[in-house]
């Protein structure tokens, strides 16, 4: 059986021993360095950050500072702990009696704060000072944070806490308030990939460039994300690691070809974006990944639209930033958001189709077929540069008027010539054209028509109701007797219909026709008669035909004057308060 010591992974491998082998945190080594030199060390520490970027390593090195009794034993507390010292190895070994490591993920109850306030009581057993490393602090329960403030608030000369956290929002204030708060930033890239190649060099392994900068994007900022995925990079590539090889082992398409998929669907290229992106998949890459890295080549930029230098990223290739300048300068920014907010929908559907790549290829279908759409200032400028269409005179050579038509508002119908009172279609054959007789006592309460419509309204027909109000043109009405011109879409039997109702409503007989001309407008016409107004005025402006013109089948839907924009929004704005308190005012 070997002796050899098992393999260590890069990440603990070289985890920093001292505050000098930290990266990226000089504020807080300042901070905590000079607090050392001048004795001003406080009872408890917050540390927080994203995943990877040294809490805990933080806290050990401080348990060590503070521990740390030198080379001769005779040391003090130190920013530079010695590292041979029995603290020093101890609390790197993870086995020194007075350091205690707890995980709140799993010690989240009141019993736990319970024990640990009891042995925060007691003196350290081997050490300067007895500390508390609280890991993932957030997980604490309520119950059990409220526990630990008195403890917090007023520890022992010999007892420090030191807490750390992701989730720094889930920790009561009024624990933050007793602690002192550092904020651990996410490294650089260009620190990033300094520190990989170093390790590189001390491993004996060559790794390139771009594929350090893939390593550096893809962990975030994060050291153990980027020191994991070199030490799996160097295995994947046996010492020689090319940009290739970690993009295989990431998953990841080819940024080149990505920026190549993004030109073709901003060009509006459909048949070539399908196989581009048909392509990458043949190649290996995940449907998912290609539209999240389009949506994230959209967002670069669109930053670099707004801030040129920002293509100066040291993890991107200098072709690629010169590709990020062109675009940059090609693309409007409304095409971007645009590109923006489809991309994120698409990403949405593509986590919920039961085929990734269908509903990916349906995506850049949809983004090609908009990407060269103009955006409305480009639309309305080129509609007012076209020629206005001339208004045709009507057939016959000058406008109709009198009485053979009518013009009714929101469309024009000429109505065929026919005397005042022409022949009426009776609406049953048993009325033969004689003149229904109704009783008057029977028919009294109906003495107009608003009363015909108020009793259908009360027996609930409500297609009837519909009908009449939109499709009916009132010529002549009296008690048993209603003559109607009818709309373009008016029901053909409505006469029928209408004098049946009445019947079995009212007990009378009621006679309804039909004529040709003298309808005066419909009810719903009425109503909207103002509504209708600033329609046709609308239908005259220059702008509104040429839209018209350049999509048939365009209609007016809404129009909103200013001075209804304006009423709307003193409806939305807060009210004002009166007689408002002003604890200045003199009383």
């Amino acid at each position: 059986m070997s002796d050899q010591p098992a393999y260590q992974v890069l990440a603990r491998k070289y985890r920093p021993q001292t505050f000098a082998d930290l990266i990226g945190q000089e504020a807080m080594v300042r901070t905590l360095q000079n607090a050392f030199a001048a004795d001003r060390i406080a009872h408890a520490f917050v540390m927080t950050g994203v995943r990877g970027v040294g809490k805990t390593t933080t806290a050990r090195i401080i348990a060590k500072g503070l521990n740390c009794v030198g080379p001769d034993g005779t040391g003090g507390p130190t920013t530079e702990p010695c590292g041979i010292c029995k603290p020093c190895v101890g609390i790197a070994e993870g086995r020194f009696f007075d350091v205690l490591e707890i995980d709140a993920a799993s010690s989240t109850g009141v019993d736990n704060i319970r024990e640990l306030n009891s042995m925060a009581n007691t003196r350290p057993a081997e050490g300067r000072f007895k500390i508390f490393i609280i890991d993932e602090v957030h997980m604490l329960s309520i119950n059990a944070f409220n526990a630990l403030l008195k403890t917090l608030e007023e520890p022992r000369s010999h007892t420090k806490f030191i807490m750390a956290t992701t989730e720094i929002r889930k920790v009561p204030v009024t624990v933050l308030s007793r602690c002192q708060r550092f904020d651990l930033k996410r490294i650089e890239p260009e620190v990033m990939m300094a520190h990989l190649a170093r390790i590189a060099a001390l491993e004996g392994a060559s790794l390139a460039p771009d594929a350090l900068a893939l390593i550096t994007r893809a962990a975030e900022g994060s050291v153990r994300d980027a020191m994991s995925l070199m030490d799996q990079a160097i295995a994947h590539g046996a010492g020689e690691t090319s940009a290739t090889q970690v993009r295989a082992m990431l998953g990841l398409a080819d940024r080149g070809r990505v920026l190549d998929l993004f030109d073709l669907v901003m060009r509006g290229e459909a048949a070539a974006a399908l196989a581009e992106l048909a392509a990458q998949y043949a190649d290996g890459a995940d449907p998912m990944a290609v539209l999240r890295d389009l949506a994230e080549i959209t967002h670069w930029i669109s930053v670099i639209k707004i801030t040129p230098s920002a293509a100066e990223d040291p993890t991107t290739p200098p072709d690629e930033q010169t590709r990020g300048l062109d675009m940059a300068a090609r693309l409007p920014m409304r095409a971007l958001s645009r590109m923006w907010q489809m991309l994120l929908k698409s990403l949405e559907e593509v986590a919920l189709a039961p085929n990734a790549m269908m509903a990916a290829e349906m995506a850049v279908i949809r983004l090609t077929h908009v990407a060269d759409l103009p955006d409305p200032e480009t639309l309305i400028r080129k509609l007012q540069s076209q020629q206005q269409p001339q208004p045709q005179p009507p057939a016959g050579g000058a406008p109709a008027s009198g009485g053979g038509g009518s013009v009714h508002t929101g469309a024009m119908r000429m109505a065929p010539s026919a005397p005042a009172r022409g022949p009426v279609m009776q609406a049953h054959a048993s009325q033969s054209g004689q003149a229904l007789a109704l009783a008057e006592s029977q028919l009294q309460v109906y003495a107009g028509f608003p009363q015909i419509v108020e009793l259908i309204r009360e027996k609930r027909d409500m297609r009837l109701l519909v009908e009449v109000e939109t499709t009916l043109r009132l010529a002549r009405y009296a008690p048993g007797r209603i003559e109607f011109e009818p709309t373009a879409d008016a029901a053909p039997d409505l006469a029928a219909r209408l004098s049946q109702r009445l019947q079995g409503w009212t007990g009378g007989r009621w006679g309804v026709s039909v004529v040709s001309t003298g309808g005066a407008p419909t009810i719903a016409e009425d109503r909207d008669k103002d509504k209708l107004a600033v329609t046709a005025e609308a239908m005259q402006n220059p702008l509104v035909q040429a839209v018209m013109t350049a999509f048939p089948g365009t209609r007016i839907t809404d129009i909103r004057t200013p001075e209804v924009r304006a009423a709307s929004a003193a409806a939305e704005a807060l009210p004002e308060v009166e007689d408002e308190w002003d604890p200045f005012e003199d009383n």
